[in-house]
């Protein structure tokens, strides 16, 4: 593959309290046979977003913070964000800016923004476009002061005139069936992130977000099966009807659509499955 130019610079929040980001809520729960065939006894989750390459290191420390209570998916709907939707834990908010000084402008104020909350969102800030991610590391969860600091920077961008543009949120997951996951643990951070010791309980974790996160599905111990890999594609959960009419239209077929709308099970012609999730039912 030829090289081409990266399409993005990103600021993005120390790594170093990433880790509470791996504990809560469930990946594709509760189906019975999940989407790459294995028999689950136990399910974890994972991280709030995955960090893309080029960052620029802005330290962003919420442990400073007292401790909040983390708000369930409900309240989080009830606060009415029309930018920003939960995904797989933590609130996500992506504005079309159309040009990079516009993006530049939009990260100036919601950096200071958050200067004077002392809460750091994690910024990707792109040639036409900004992505922002919130969440409280210490609390493990969305919390009062992300609905807060999403508010303020939904009312910048409004200031400048940026759009945004919340349906055109995703974030993908691999999740891989494993009945061994202390063994393969170590394996899958080394290849993905060049340490072995880069495991968060059942999640792989690149500490410099170039890698996506991985998260181990514990099964029994079975034979290996036609597929253990699979994709998590977490999507607004106003958005799920609409991408899994698009994948069956383009071939796929609907496995299990019973667990929805926390999770719906798909396949491609050939039988692949992935899993369209979004924050409902949870």
């Amino acid at each position: 593959m030829g090289l081409r130019p990266v399409p993005s610079a990103q600021l993005n929040t120390s790594t170093a309290s990433r880790g509470l980001r791996h504990r809560q809520t469930a990946r594709c729960r509760p189906a019975p046979q999940h989407a790459s065939g294995g028999n689950r006894s136990v399910t974890r989750r994972r991280t709030a977003d995955r960090v893309r390459p080029l960052a620029l290191s802005a330290r962003a420390d919420s442990c400073h913070h007292d401790e909040m209570e983390t708000l369930t998916v409900d309240q989080i709907l009830d606060a009415s964000l029309t930018d920003w939707r939960r995904l797989a834990q933590g609130l996500h908010a992506r504005y079309r800016t159309r040009d990079f000084r516009t993006g530049l402008a939009l990260v100036d104020a919601a950096a200071q923004a958050a200067e004077d909350a002392g809460h750091h969102p994690d910024i990707t800030l792109r040639y036409a476009a900004v992505e922002f991610a919130l969440l409280s590391h210490d609390a493990g969860g969305v919390t009062d002061r992300d609905v807060e600091l999403a508010r303020r920077i939904t009312a910048i961008a409004a200031d400048l005139g940026v759009e945004a543009t919340p349906r055109k949120l995703a974030l993908v997951e691999l999740g891989l069936d494993t009945a061994q996951v202390a063994a393969l643990g170590p394996f899958w951070a080394a290849l993905l992130t060049g340490a072995a010791k880069n495991v968060d309980g059942d999640d792989v974790v690149d500490p410099t977000g170039q890698a996506p996160l991985v998260w181990f599905q514990h099964t029994e111990p079975h034979e290996t099966p036609r597929q253990r890999f699979h994709l998590d594609v977490w999507v607004p959960h106003d958005v799920a009807d609409q991408r899994i009419a698009a994948a069956v239209a383009a071939g796929g077929t609907v496995v299990d659509d019973s667990p929805a709308p926390a999770f719906t099970v798909l396949a491609d012609a050939e039988g692949n499955r992935a899993c369209v999730c979004t924050c409902l039912g949870r």
